[in-house]
């Protein structure tokens, strides 16, 4: 096969759409309420009400995300297993409600900021059926053609979070107070995805439906055996270039909003100013899961992820008054991050195929989320000791620089065939 697939040409396979729209925007909005996504937007904006209301420092608070991002690594390993066992749409059934019923208790919590960390680690795991690994594992069973543009769209539930969560979390604080802002998280599981979930959550063997609708079972499952693939460097390098990319990204979204605080925004216009970043990871995803289904992903993929190197750039540079700059800077790391998973789960699905696709994807969400979870721990660290985000932004981008490199030598995408069926 060649490293651009030209045979895909440029147009759409509508029938795919017709059949998937459902399953799409569920995955869309499921992956948009996850813990890793709502709290993680939503943290920024916490921060200083939380630093205000219980005296915990930056460097006290940051650590939190990395709790988060621990609980993730274990909800990440059971919910594959769990989904095999029950059905993903038990699974997922269980985990709105049991993340929802968390959110709910966390104005709750006493002043020992013990109780934040073990709140966030709990939040994924109560939350492990709304993750990356049941949403990709069902878009990518629905869809092949534009199984790239298929994956964006649904990715973008995080970008929604991130262009939304932040401002609507600031306004509740405002209005009501930062338990308020908990409650609105508590709120939008069972409101905006159970529904969806208990009507649409069906996979292609599942659904009853014409020809023309239903994959066959050897496209599911053609592919590369688990024990093959994780002795694949191909398997290792895709952790290694996107684990930095991961680390980076989430010390810019959650320290952001802080950093223009720093400049001498108000808490208002920070948070304008990173609602950008929600657009620009939509945008960012769409464009770049369109273009991997028809070019060879990992160069579309290296230059997607240089851009955030260049955001650095300007937010360690640019002053409050320079709005247009500030808000370009947000802009450009938003695209790196809108791409990351996106490519994450079409590179394992093409390179190693469907046949041990929750398995793999687990093991890869499992190491960037330690990679996510070590980098706030590092960056607090960073904070305390130099007071400033500068040697933060200098460290991303070069994290997001070397991200983008170790993919290029992937090289082509493999064939699969009946001999990989079991």
């Amino acid at each position: 096969m060649s490293l651009s697939d030209s045979s895909r040409g440029a147009a759409l396979d509508l029938t795919e759409f017709r059949t998937g729209w459902r399953t799409v925007l569920m995955a869309m909005l499921g992956l948009g309420v996850a813990a890793n996504a709502s709290l993680l937007y939503a943290f920024g904006s916490l921060v200083i009400p939380l630093h205000n209301a219980f005296g915990w420092s930056r460097g006290e608070l940051q650590p939190a995300v990395s709790f988060l991002f621990g609980g993730a690594v274990i909800g990440a390993q059971l919910v594959g297993w769990l989904n095999a066992r029950y059905g993903m749409r038990r699974v997922t059934v269980v985990s709105l409600l049991a993340l929802s019923a968390t959110y709910a208790l966390m104005p709750l919590m006493g002043r020992s900021i013990v109780w934040l960390y073990l709140m966030c680690a709990l939040l994924p795991v109560a939350g492990m059926g709304t993750m990356h690994i049941t949403w990709t594992h069902l878009v990518n069973l629905w869809f092949e053609r534009n199984r790239g543009l298929a994956l964006a769209v649904m990715l973008s539930g995080t970008g929604l979070s991130a262009m939304l969560i932040p401002s609507a979390v600031t306004w509740v604080i405002g209005r009501w107070n930062w338990q308020a802002a908990f409650l609105l998280l508590a709120f939008l599981p069972v409101v905006l995805v159970l529904p969806l979930v208990l009507w649409w959550m069906q996979t292609p063997d599942e659904e009853r439906a014409s020809a023309a609708q239903h994959m066959t079972r050897a496209t599911q499952r053609a592919g590369l055996v688990f024990r093959e693939a994780v002795r694949s460097t191909r398997f290792w390098a895709l952790n290694a270039g996107l684990s930095l990319v991961v680390a980076a990204t989430v010390a810019m979204v959650s320290n952001t909003v802080p950093l223009l605080r720093d400049k001498g925004l108000s808490a208002a216009d920070a948070s304008h100013i990173f609602g950008s970043f929600g657009i620009a990871l939509i945008g960012g995803r769409l464009i770049v899961g369109y273009l991997i289904d028809r070019l060879w992903a990992p160069a579309v993929a290296a230059a997607a992820l240089a851009m955030p190197a260049l955001g650095c750039l300007l937010l360690s540079t640019a002053s409050a008054g320079q709005t247009g700059l500030l808000t370009m800077a947000t802009l450009l790391t938003g695209v790196g991050a809108g791409a990351e998973f996106d490519i994450a789960a079409y590179l394992v699905a093409r390179y190693f195929g469907m046949r041990d696709y929750g398995r793999l994807f687990g093991v890869h969400v499992a190491l960037i989320t330690l990679a996510g979870a070590l980098s706030p721990w590092l960056f607090g660290y960073l904070y305390i000791l130099t007071g400033s985000y500068t040697v933060m932004l200098s460290i991303c981008g070069t994290a997001y620089l070397l991200g983008a490199l170790i993919l290029l030598p992937l090289g082509r995408y493999p064939k699969f065939d009946s001999l990989n069926l079991a």
